[in-house]
């Protein structure tokens, strides 16, 4: 089978091309490395190829769908803070782009295009666990547009017949997330600030609280998105289906590396939301999704990563 990862250099891309090579198969990865780093490629240097571009020029994104059988469309402007700034930009890349990729999946008529949406769809929910019945109210202009990307894909299949599943992603953590970006999550710039003896940073006063998924959990959603049957059209939430406060994962971490960490608080950013957890059980009963790594043990593998590189 070949699978093309747009974004394929980036986090959650780099490690699902490399299991995708694990698993024996062929992987092509569209970039344009304004995020991504060909470092995060180089267990599977040759054995893939590498098309650097952008999804918002369509010609690009047609030579590289060509010959795919599955498309896993990862390129996105991810950061709420960075749509709140840049709000064009991020409509462009992430809502132009994704429909170049889906016209050109369409074109080549790839067995099914699978999405990576966002919790930050759900905005504010009133509720928690948050499952995929409750109407979307994205409080950011990133969350605005990862849920555009939702709807476009659930149009494409019944318009045009192109089989694409969404999947949104809760709040990713893991090896190779690049913490020296402003955009970064929030473990990953935990996990450095520990390890270069500086206050981790929290902004509002720490209880908001997440479901932190481990990206193995992730990589593993997005083949199962590529195989399931009788699923086409849907959107699945990607979790671990639990919640920590940012304070609890700042004390377990504590814990974990051995090293006291005193975070300094600055004013809450606009965009973010307070809490966000995942109801898995569409994903289980669907999709066979059953995450492996939990949330202690995830963070133990991240710190061990970045104090090895």
């Amino acid at each position: 089978m070949r699978y093309l990862v747009t974004g394929g250099a980036g986090f959650i891309g780099s490690n699902t091309v490399d299991e995708i090579v694990r698993r024996g198969h062929s992987a092509v990865v569209l970039d344009d490395f304004s995020a991504g780093r060909e470092e995060n490629l180089k267990r599977s240097a040759g054995k893939i190829e590498i098309i650097r571009g952008s999804i918002t020029d369509l010609p690009t994104v047609q030579k590289a769908c060509e010959g795919a059988d599955y498309v896993i469309h990862l390129a996105a402007l991810t950061s709420v803070p960075r749509s709140v700034k840049d709000p064009l930009e991020t409509n462009h890349v992430n809502i132009d782009g994704t429909l170049n990729v889906l016209v050109a999946a369409r074109d080549a008529k790839v067995r099914r295009l699978v999405y990576a949406a966002s919790c930050s769809a759900y905005g504010e929910a009133p509720i928690q666990p948050q499952c995929e019945r409750m109407s979307p109210d994205p409080i950011s202009p990133y969350g605005v547009t990862k849920f555009v990307g939702e709807l476009y894909a659930k149009v494409f299949y019944r318009c045009y017949g192109l089989e694409t599943i969404c999947l949104r992603y809760f709040n990713v953590f893991g090896p190779r997330e690049n913490p020296t970006s402003s955009y970064s999550g929030v473990l990953s710039k935990f996990v450095t600030a520990l390890l270069i003896h500086e206050q981790p940073i929290i902004f509002g006063d720490g209880e908001q609280s997440r479901d932190f998924t481990y990206i193995e959990n992730v990589v593993q959603a997005n083949l199962l998105a590529c195989d399931a049957q009788n699923c086409a059209g849907k959107t699945f939430n990607v979790g671990n289906g639990g919640r920590n406060t940012l304070n609890e994962a700042l004390r377990l971490l504590e814990k974990i590396s051995e090293k006291k960490a005193t975070a300094k608080y600055e004013p809450p950013r606009s965009g973010d939301v307070l809490h966000s957890q995942a109801d898995i059980t569409e994903a289980r009963e669907v999709l066979g999704y059953d995450p492996k790594v939990g949330f202690e043990e995830g963070l133990r593998r991240t710190w061990e990563w970045y104090a090895a590189t």
